[in-house]
């Protein structure tokens, strides 16, 4: 029996889109002929997708980018999974590839570091490594010593950046999962007077690949179905199941489908009826 070698791809690229309704058509279009599932979001700003499918079949997606004329030269993240994590294909025109609310000038974006050199300065004394993810996503990984931000939003970070003015004459280094998030952030915080900002090039994914037995603990959080991807076969459980507070990294939604929210649940306290508040376990007995 022949099994289908099943890819996921992750990548991003700010580069000006002169007409984000085409290239929608033309991005739907190409990935139905290659069958690949995911999300796509494209604005006048950029493109930021993650996809999946058969392998050979994201090759040739790659092979046709690469020859575009605004997005050759895009840096994938590329991983590989047991299926297809996505129930289907989205491709959206956005004001905006990921949600900030302001518009930082990207050529502020701070100084990239490679993995190797984000290994090395983690050694540094005074350096500040800043988690630039939301507190669901930190909850069950982050680099070891990592600052994290009270944020469930992307577009809450201007907010939160006022709380950790003690940072702005500190050497500050900010990652993400895949590194689209750290070029607006790390470009606002120039903006708002952070004198020494750098940023983790192709976020904790690359890292990851590069020392998987490296400082990230914990699990990485994906929006896919699979929501996390681990880099070692024991991987530390951060997080605390909302039910008995016992060690976790495993997320479900809320059993009330017009709710949906996300919350850490151990194996021992996972159901299909486990709500995240009595109100919505009501709602889930009466339905």
């Amino acid at each position: 029996m022949c099994y289908m070698s099943i890819s996921v791809i992750l990548f991003y690229k700010y580069v000006h889109v002169p007409n984000p309704e085409a290239e929608r058509d033309s991005q739907r279009l190409l990935c139905d002929r290659l069958s690949l599932k995911g999300r796509l979001l494209i604005a006048e700003e950029g493109i930021n997708g993650t996809l999946a499918g058969d392998s050979k079949a994201v090759d040739s997606y790659i092979d046709e980018m690469h020859r575009h004329p605004q997005f050759a030269g895009i840096q994938y993240k590329r991983d590989e999974s047991n299926s297809v994590p996505f129930p289907r294909l989205r491709v959206k025109v956005r004001p905006e590839v990921v949600t900030l609310g302001v518009s930082p000038d990207l050529a502020k974006t701070a100084p990239k570091l490679s993995p190797a050199q984000f290994h090395d300065i983690l050694k540094t004394p005074d350096v500040v490594v800043l988690d630039a993810r939301n507190n669901y996503e930190s909850a069950i990984g982050k680099f070891k010593g990592a600052r994290t931000l009270d944020i469930k939003n992307f577009k809450d970070l201007p907010a939160a950046l006022s709380d950790i003015e003690d940072l702005k004459d500190k050497t500050v280094v900010t990652y993400c999962t895949g590194g689209i998030r750290c070029e607006k952030a790390s470009a606002l915080m120039s903006e708002l007077g952070f004198k020494d900002v750098y940023q983790l090039d192709g976020g904790i994914i690359e890292y990851a690949k590069a020392y998987p037995e490296g400082e990230f603990e914990g699990e990485c959080f994906v929006f896919d179905d699979r929501l996390k991807v681990g880099f070692t076969s024991n991987p530390k459980l951060l997080g605390a199941c909302k039910f008995c507070a016992g060690p976790t990294n495993n997320y479900q939604n809320c059993g009330n489908l017009a709710c949906h929210e996300l919350m850490l649940v151990c194996e021992a306290c996972a159901s299909s009826s486990a709500s995240c508040s009595p109100q919505c376990a009501s709602l889930v007995q009466m339905a």
